[in-house]
């Protein structure tokens, strides 16, 4: 039996500002629109962590049966290294995509928006498929396509409809620096792995473009959110604060910049997850400033 630390570790703690992150900015839109409802915004989140962890688990579940994490760089995983089974595993996945939908129906009911039941059923599925089944997307480099869409636009947007019951076209526009900082953290993640995932099969988006087109995306998908705070300062001026976070990416965009490799690129995971956090704080604050 896997330990309550290796379950821990097997949901990647170090990932989950990629959930926090866009519920935070979406209920910024809201407050600034006048709209806001705290346990509306408590159960996205409750969404957004249920479906981060279950697609966690899921990978771990799908990359442990396939045989492609039996070699890691990275943190441990729980089927790849033996300490829990892949039922076990599977089961974890699928209770967190269980309250992830519970959740989400709670608020479908609460807006009468039944066709965000379209959304969410979409969105477990993005999550069992980006490894799982016979033809993952995830190993046909689709895998910041699909971050940037489900926890850049839809969970920004969604949690500003389901408590303001409309979009206003600063939730899309503010979904897109989010979206890029959720792809950054995949994209160094796969960076890490190159080695490792090319022998294995798995043909990620970072496998095709190699090693230094991969890291020329890492740090564009670092720094482009700013030019996003840049353009909208005009019209949300509290945003600047953003701009204070700049200082993190310093560390992250020199690592890679050198050439860091293997072990060396899990601080630099880290330290983009912690960039990450900062940015939707300060970017969630702005926007809920009058």
């Amino acid at each position: 039996m896997a330990t309550p630390a290796q379950w821990l570790a097997g949901a990647r703690p170090r990932t989950l500002p990629a959930a926090v992150v866009p519920v935070a900015v979406g209920t910024g839109v809201a407050v600034q629109a006048g709209g806001w409802v705290w346990w509306r915004a408590l159960l996205a989140l409750v969404v957004a962590l249920a479906l981060q962890i279950g697609v966690n688990y899921a990978n771990d579940h799908s990359d442990g049966v396939k045989g492609t994490d039996t070699d890691r760089v990275g943190p441990m995983r729980l089927v790849g290294s033996g300490a829990a089974t892949a039922s076990q595993v599977l089961k974890a996945a699928l209770g967190c995509f269980l309250v992830a939908a519970v959740a989400g129906l709670v608020l479908v009911i609460a807006t009468r928006a039944w066709w965000l039941l379209a959304v969410g059923a979409l969105c477990i599925l993005a999550a069992w498929f980006y490894t799982g089944g016979s033809r993952p997307y995830g190993y046909r480099a689709l895998g910041e396509l699909s971050v940037f869409v489900f926890f850049g636009l839809v969970a920004v947007a969604g949690t500003t409809y389901v408590q303001i019951e409309r979009l206003p076209w600063l939730a899309v526009v503010a979904a897109v620096p989010v979206g890029l900082l959720a792809c950054a953290l995949l994209v160094v993640n796969n960076l890490r792995d190159i080695t490792t995932d090319a022998p294995a099969g798995k043909r990620t988006l970072a496998v095709l473009l190699g090693d230094q087109r991969t890291r020329a995306l890492y740090i564009a998908c670092l720094l482009l959110p700013y030019g996003v705070i840049l353009g909208l300062i005009p019209a949300a001026p509290f945003t600047a604060l953003v701009l204070l976070s700049g200082f993190l990416a310093i560390a992250p965009v020199k690592a890679v910049r050198e050439g860091a490799i293997g072990p060396a690129l899990i601080a630099t995971l880290q330290q983009t997850g912690r960039l990450q956090l900062v940015f939707g704080v300060l970017f969630a604050l702005g926007l809920a400033l009058p």
